[in-house]
């Protein structure tokens, strides 16, 4: 019965023999591993001592290749008995060092905040990095890499950020290749995308809804617009440039991990601050004193475009990619629409009224200064004016060709139609001026306004180089001599055309009377005449000096003993007369008066004296 009984209660089976010996060596192998893993993760060890500093750094590298030998070996054992007791001690073991690996990477990331700021990271994360990788919407692999390093160039920083960086890089390539990514990731994302927060909130870049942006009145608007100017170069350039060389340094072991954790972190900030532009361009009162600010905006995300390409490349990006491109869009819109109210502004501008002395017209002024400014975006509207087709009047007064047959350019195009809508305006606001003369020199004060503005900004190169400009500053020329034509013609014929042919006292005391009064009129007529430039002012005199000056001088000195007989009085000598020309189209009557009443002494030494008294030129 003994017998049967111990037949009915067989012993356990014997392991087999390669079982037995593989066990064995796990078991050796994990005493090996457990020494290095619990002298950090045992209770007794030392809280005041982190596995990752400076001065352990030999240890940290034994303890993650510690952790990847225990992963090894739990998989040996795995495959030789999976039931073994010795794998729930692994992986328990195992669980304590993902806790202090998680741990020590939460507070790598927490102290070392100033190091790991977007601006200090390290060009040579870049260059070890995929982000050089050449895409279809990226720049091209040395354009990219001259662009990232001129950058970084001048954040580079010390070796304690440079470990702290290989520090979180050893953890991650720890965790995630046991498997514990997931927990890693976490980590990183949320101590990181509160640093993009904090950034973002201090370059004052806000979350705004349309509603809430078209609600703001323009002061209020524009200076959201004046900090986001600079905001978004930082936000690009080094916030968002940053984290992508960081995580790229840290997840290098996964282009997944890399990619999907950095949009994680930016996407929300980078949407916020790219649709700003474009919730600001649909604001509904849009005029074209505005216009500048939203050429700023455009010109500021456009100039950054290729940079935001590169850094958001990748498909999980698409949607920071998209909202650039739309926002670039709306602004591009809201320039065209400015653009032609400000052209519409033009064509209605009705006012009949002179300008006193005629001077330049406000409308003159107001245009040539915008399209200054607006040239000086010469990139920007070029892009956004390009297939823009434009109604043009079917004749141009005083054109040989309308602009679309001069230039290629869109926005050369338009910018001279502009110019020359607004001189068909002036012609208009010509015909007023009762005296001719007058006309002509409004005339001339304000094309020769436009000729200045056009040479001394970016519309000279927009219009042609020199071309424009001779061509316009010959017809201030032809203006300037219709003008003195009509101004002193009369002045001119009092005299003989021979002023040496000898000829009586009587003779000559009624030419050089009459001259006189010809004189006196026109000089008291245009006393509060203006040119308003004074190249252009210097000019018409020289020129009036010219052909009044010879003249009158010879005629006096060949008379001057004859004019003296009957008590006739010279009012004008022809110094004086040089002096009261200089006196001329300054705009003032304070400067120099006619005298009416002789000197007796043919000197004409009352109004001289006045006249050298008044402007000087």
């Amino acid at each position: 019965m003994g017998k049967h009984l111990f037949r009915s209660s067989p012993p356990p089976e014997k392991q087999p023999a390669h079982q037995t010996l593989a066990e064995s060596a796990v078991q050796e192998c994990m005493s090996d591993i457990n020494t290095v893993i619990s002298k950090w993760t045992s209770p007794s060890s030392s809280s005041d001592q982190f596995l990752f500093s400076t001065n352990s750094r030999r240890e940290a590298e034994d303890f993650a290749e510690a952790v990847r030998h225990l992963h090894s070996t739990m998989h040996r054992l795995a495959a030789v008995n999976p039931s073994s007791e010795k794998l729930v001690y692994a992986q328990n073991l195992m669980q304590s060092a993902m806790n202090l690996l998680e741990s020590e990477f939460h507070r790598v990331l927490m102290e070392n905040r100033q190091y790991l700021d977007p601006e200090c990271v390290s060009v040579r994360s870049y260059r070890s990095s995929r982000f050089s990788v050449s895409t279809p919407t990226s720049v091209s692999d040395s354009e990219d890499e001259t662009l990232y390093e001129e950058n970084a160039e001048e954040h580079r920083f010390s070796g304690g950020d440079s470990d702290a960086m290989d520090d979180l890089k050893m953890i991650a390539d720890c965790m995630i290749s046991t498997g514990y990514a997931k927990e890693c990731v976490k980590v990183y994302k949320t101590v990181r995308r509160s640093i993009v927060d904090e950034t973002l909130h201090g370059l004052s870049v806000e979350r705004f809804t349309l509603h809430q942006i078209q609600k703001m009145d323009w002061d209020t608007l524009e200076s959201k617009i004046r900090s986001w100017l600079p905001a978004v170069k930082l936000a690009v350039r080094s916030l968002f440039f940053g984290e992508r060389l960081l995580s790229d340094h840290v997840f290098s072991s996964s282009v997944n991990i890399a990619e999907s954790s950095f949009t994680d972190i930016t996407q929300e900030g980078a949407l916020t601050l790219f649709a700003f532009p474009e919730n600001a361009a649909k604001i509904k009162k849009l005029s074209p004193e505005k216009m500048f600010r939203f050429l700023d905006m455009y010109e500021s995300l456009a100039s950054l475009f290729v940079e935001i390409e590169s850094i958001f490349y990748f498909d999980s990006a698409a949607a920071v990619r998209a909202q650039v491109i739309n926002s670039l869009a709306k602004l591009g819109d809201a320039v065209r629409f400015m653009m032609t109210d400000f052209e519409s502004a033009i064509q209605k501008e009705t006012s009949k009224t002179p300008v006193v002395g005629g001077g330049v017209h406000p409308l003159t002024r107001y245009v040539m200064n915008y399209l200054s400014f607006l040239a000086d975006y010469n990139d920007s509207i070029a892009v956004i004016f390009e297939n823009w087709q434009m109604t043009s009047p079917e004749s141009y007064a005083g054109e040989d060709a309308r602009p679309e047959e001069l230039y290629s350019s869109p926005v050369s195009v338009r910018i001279a139609w502009v110019i020359l809508l607004t001189l068909c305006k002036i012609d208009g606001k010509a015909q007023p001026y009762k005296d001719v003369a007058l006309s002509y020199l409004f005339l001339a004060n304000n094309l020769q306004y436009v000729v200045v503005k056009v040479r001394s900004s970016g519309l000279k190169l927009l219009l042609g180089e020199e071309d424009w400009v001779v061509r316009h500053e010959g017809k201030v020329r032809q203006y300037a001599e219709k003008f003195e034509k009509l101004a002193w013609g009369r002045v001119m014929t009092s005299l003989p055309e021979n002023p040496a042919e000898e000829i009586t006292g009587e003779e000559a005391r009624e030419l050089f009377g009459r001259f006189n009064d010809e004189f006196e009129t026109a000089y008291r007529k245009q006393i509060s005449w203006v040119v308003a430039d004074p190249k252009l002012r210097d000019r018409i005199k020289v020129s009036l000096s010219q052909k009044l000056m010879p003249v009158c001088t010879e005629f006096y000195e060949v008379n001057r003993f004859g004019l003296g007989g009957d008590g006739f009085n010279v009012r004008y000598t022809p110094e004086d007369i040089g002096n009261y020309l200089s006196d001329l189209y300054f705009g003032s009557r304070g400067s120099g008066s006619v005298s009416t009443t002789g000197s007796g002494s043919g000197t004409g030494s009352s109004a001289t004296g006045k006249s050298r008294g008044g402007r000087s030129h």
